[in-house]
């Protein structure tokens, strides 16, 4: 039975624009249709007539943008008649390959850098039936070996280098459009292996029927569909923001030895670095990065002045564009959308260690609990 109201996930929501058709087995967690949280009390804070959003990807069905990604990479690699998918990961993209391929009753491989992991993504793609390889390296020595891997067994990679994951991811800018009814001026993302910028560039793009040179013999084989009419006028400039211990872009090369608090950015090899120079450069954007003193302030801020517990490598976007916007490198009156890409259940050891004070130890009496109370208003 067809229940019209039921929601039912980003490749029902968009099919036109996705490379999928009538007999396709969509393998789905209703991902997708995450909240674009106003940041009112910060917006208040620095005025300047600056209009804050964050879309809050943490909502997604295993907490992280992966997801979007991941409904159309396993979607597809059911519909080729894969068993098996296998990735690298810092921690997400493990989480969300378990659970979807879980659901598609398929085998799912995954190799996750040894101590280099928050045990909450551990968890989950534990608890969801992975095979999981701790490998003695980091996420770019795990990605050279999947790579490897793939070319000799039959297993499909569903990193970011499967242009299907970026096919997914792209719904994200749609929705921002259709919740705010224009593009944004200026759209803030954290970078790891970069693949999310360049997916939110072409999906700004096809919403303003234009084709980036990103698109071009790079997704899907051009399965994506323009359409004749534009759903809005103009695209923002993307604004990408690194943790500076893994900073590719902003030192121009590769680095073999990263290291950030923000482990899901903790990447010195991105896959799109071709894709996501062209987004920045395409949009009139920049690349900057900042320190774990800054992106855990900006994580604390969030959590403290709006209520939204993201981790860390989430918050980088938000403390970006306020840097920027303090230092004048955005604009007065700017309508700006942030990136947040994972929950901060993801990784509770790190907030749990920025917390100020210890938890209140005191008997169960109510006088002592008044006392409590009257002490730490």
């Amino acid at each position: 039975m067809i229940r019209p109201n039921y929601y039912n996930g980003i490749i029902e929501r968009y099919r036109d624009r996705l490379p999928v058709d009538e007999e396709t087995r969509v393998i789905t967690l209703c991902e997708g249709d995450t909240a674009l949280i106003r940041l009112e009390n910060i917006e208040k804070e620095i005025g300047l007539g600056i209009e804050l959003y964050a879309k809050f990807e943490g909502l997604n069905p295993t907490g992280s943008f992966k997801d979007r990604g991941m409904t159309m990479a396993v979607t597809q690699a059911v519909s080729e008649g894969a068993q098996a998918i296998i990735c690298a990961s810092t921690g997400n993209t493990s989480a969300s390959a378990a659970a979807y391929a879980a659901r598609a009753g398929i085998r799912a491989f995954v190799l996750i850098p040894q101590g280099k992991i928050a045990l909450g993504k551990l968890a989950q793609a534990m608890i969801e039936g992975a095979c999981v390889i701790q490998i003695k390296g980091n996420f770019d020595d795990g990605m050279r070996i999947v790579k490897e891997v793939a070319a000799a067994a039959p297993v499909t990679i569903v990193n970011s280098i499967n242009p299907y994951r970026l096919q997914g991811q792209k719904t994200a800018a749609f929705e921002i459009i259709d919740a705010l009814g224009r593009a944004p001026d200026i759209h803030g993302i954290p970078v790891g292996n970069a693949g999310n910028i360049s997916a939110y560039w072409v999906g700004y793009s096809e919403y303003a029927a234009v084709l980036p040179a990103t698109a071009s013999c790079s997704f899907c084989e051009e399965r994506c569909r323009y359409p004749s009419a534009a759903v809005v006028q103009g695209r923002p400039r993307m604004f990408g923001y690194q943790a500076a211990g893994a900073a590719p872009f902003i030192r121009g090369e590769m680095v073999d030895d990263p290291e950030t608090v923000a482990t899901a950015i903790r990447i010195g090899r991105p896959q799109s670095w071709d894709l996501a120079w062209a987004a920045v450069n395409e949009s009139g954007g920049a690349f900057a990065s900042l320190s774990d003193e800054e992106i855990l302030k900006t994580q604390r801020m969030l959590a403290e002045k709006e209520g939204i517990f993201c981790e860390p490598a989430s918050a980088i976007s938000v403390g970006g564009v306020l840097r920027d916007v303090k230092n004048g490198t955005i604009a007065p009156g700017s309508l700006i959308t942030c990136t947040l890409t994972g929950h901060g259940l993801k990784d509770p050891d790190t907030a749990i260690k920025q917390s100020e004070g210890p938890v209140i130890e005191i008997p169960a009496e109510l006088d002592a609990v008044k006392r409590a109370i009257l002490e730490n208003l």
